[in-house]
């Protein structure tokens, strides 16, 4: 246990060291005000604030964690030995910057709160993001901060213990698109030959006719081969479908069709499965119910688990929308295109809710990347890529969480890199 003192103990303080000591170091932290029972505790103790009660370890707090609100911030970011670090303090400070306000800023995304530009679809772009412009995305950031406390605590403290902790792997399956050909219904199955007879697509309608005469496996039926893959491997699996409309009508289907919905009981047998809420309904709370509640009637278990279409996360709206639905857990926190940890963290973390000032019992779960962050690259840079990653997650034993799509994993030539990602490489850090 370590007891921290500060002089008032406030939503933010009590949120960002709950996260540092126990979610990322396993470590349980009590808080005091008292002056009396900080100088009586005979444990690891140190205080937080902006000055010293005496020779104890100090922290000295920048300021944003005392605060309310939003308020733009000019933020100095310096390297610090192998990362950066920013929100400098005194040289009486155990560490030279304010981890924990600097963890505060990243992990409540509180540059999204902020005016900001967004893509054509409405996304807080990578390129916005202080850890694109400075240099650190693709560190877990905050872990390594987590761990620098750790080593202070310590040097100061050589009789703590921390729990040994092991990278966990976690994959993805994003299949808003489970077939290519199957289970479309006449009309849009007309419109897809029309739409490849138009384009001179004639390898398309012929490998379509075939799907449909049952003469050939639907090239995004890969189901069975990541079932097959994964309960083999050491590591936990999650696949997404979408229950509402798909953005593009190419790519949507009849989702009421039994032999879909028998799809979803099939996979939630063996892996968890979740829900991807439809673009349309983001914005709308009973529509989101609407596909929960479908979702609950498939699988016939408590919808857990969802992220958002198209990766978007419109802060804070969509979060309250899913505390009020009781969705436990989303899978929304990542760049689309973009390789790096967006709320610069490799450890789920509670969602805080800025307007409100209030810690929230949805878990956030920070995403590496997408497949779809690398679809101009040569398969020998997307290997390097992923490896790098997972190596920066394994320094601090946090999750390595990488979503996927079921397309991902058809006989196309292109795609042999991600199946042998997937089947071996995460398998290999799982173990």
């Amino acid at each position: 246990m370590l007891l921290i003192y500060t002089q008032k103990l406030t939503p933010r303080i009590s949120y960002i060291f709950k996260h540092i000591c126990l979610r990322i170091l396993g470590i349980e932290a009590v808080f005091t005000s008292g002056i009396e029972e900080f100088i009586s505790h005979a444990g690891p103790k140190i205080s937080y604030g902006k000055k010293p009660l005496g020779n104890e370890l100090f922290f000295h707090s920048y300021g944003l964690l005392e605060q309310q609100g939003l308020e733009a911030i000019d933020v100095a970011v310096k390297k610090w030995g192998d990362t950066y670090g920013f929100f400098s303090v005194s040289n009486n400070s155990g560490l030279p910057f304010d981890i924990f306000s600097a963890s505060f800023f990243m992990i409540t995304r509180y540059e999204e709160y902020l005016p900001h530009v967004k893509d054509d679809v409405g996304r807080f772009m990578a390129s916005e993001s202080l850890a694109y412009k400075e240099g650190f995305l693709q560190q877990p950031i905050v872990d390594i901060w987590a761990h620098l406390f750790k080593k202070k605590l310590l040097e100061t403290f050589p009789e703590m213990k921390f729990p040994e902790k092991e990278i966990v792997i976690h994959p993805i399956i994003e299949a808003s698109q489970p077939y290519a050909y199957k289970q479309k219904g006449i009309f849009r199955s007309v419109m897809g030959y029309f739409n490849s007879l138009v384009k001179g697509q004639f390898r398309n309608i012929l490998n379509r006719t075939q799907v449909i005469l049952g003469l050939k496996r639907d090239p995004f039926d890969s189901f069975k081969w990541i079932i097959n893959k994964a309960t083999r491997s050491n590591f936990k699996l999650s696949v997404f479908f979408l229950l509402g409309n798909a953005v593009s009508f190419n790519e949507s289907m009849n989702t009421h069709r039994q032999k879909f919905k028998m799809l979803i009981k099939f996979v939630a047998d063996y892996n968890e499965v979740g829900l991807i809420f439809s673009f349309n309904s983001l914005n709308n709370y009973e529509m989101l119910k609407k596909e929960k509640k479908r979702m609950e009637e498939i699988t016939n278990r408590a919808l857990k688990v969802s992220m958002n279409s198209d990766f978007l996360v419109n802060l804070p709206d969509i979060y309250r929308h899913l505390v009020e639905l009781e969705v436990k857990n989303d899978f929304t926190m990542v760049f689309r295109d973009t390789v790096g940890f967006r709320a610069g963290t490799c450890t789920p973390f509670l969602f805080y809710d800025l307007d409100y000032e209030i810690k929230t019992p949805l878990v956030v779960h920070p995403i590496a990347m997408t497949t779809m962050a690398f679809q101009k690259k040569y398969a020998s840079d997307i290997e390097k890529n992923v490896d790098n990653a997972i190596e920066e997650v394994d320094k601090v034993k946090g999750t390595f969480t990488m979503i996927f799509s079921n397309k991902d994993f058809s006989s196309e030539e292109n795609n042999r890199v991600w199946r042998k990602i997937f089947a071996e490489k995460l398998q290999k850090y799982a173990e």
